[in-house]
């Protein structure tokens, strides 16, 4: 059974940097693309960014882009995202997901194209 574990959240004061990291069970993780969602009250759950298994093509929603890094460390089956430049608006729980169908990389922004999600790590960040 495939988990994802995410950790690195926590508290932060605008224009401050938090990095998150999630961590894989299982052997294939090599050949998954994953992804970044969150979820804020009041809001549903968004796509923050993605990345193809190869580390070749990163997606980034509009919202982020220019202020998040995703990257990925195949060896030890994790995934990161560095969040730079914090908004209180960047508060939410964010979900690591993962892809083990191979879907086409421009399908990586919907929350369907995922079959696994981690548990969610908070993020606020206070003005």
């Amino acid at each position: 059974q495939v988990q994802l574990v995410e950790s690195g959240g926590g508290l932060v004061q605008a224009g401050g940097s938090l990095r998150l990291s999630c961590a894989a069970s299982g052997r294939t993780f090599g050949t998954w693309s994953m992804g970044w969602f969150r979820h804020a009250p009041g809001k549903d759950r968004e796509f923050v960014a993605a990345i193809s298994w190869s580390s070749r093509n990163t997606y980034y929603a509009d919202s982020v882009k220019g202020r998040a890094t995703i990257s990925r460390d195949n060896a030890k089956n994790t995934v990161y995202l560095q969040m730079n430049n914090l908004k209180p608006e960047d508060t939410a729980v964010y979900y690591c997901a993962a892809d083990s169908r191979n879907n086409h990389d421009w399908l990586l922004r919907l929350r369907a194209s995922y079959n696994y999600w981690g548990q969610g790590a908070q993020v606020t960040v206070s003005s």
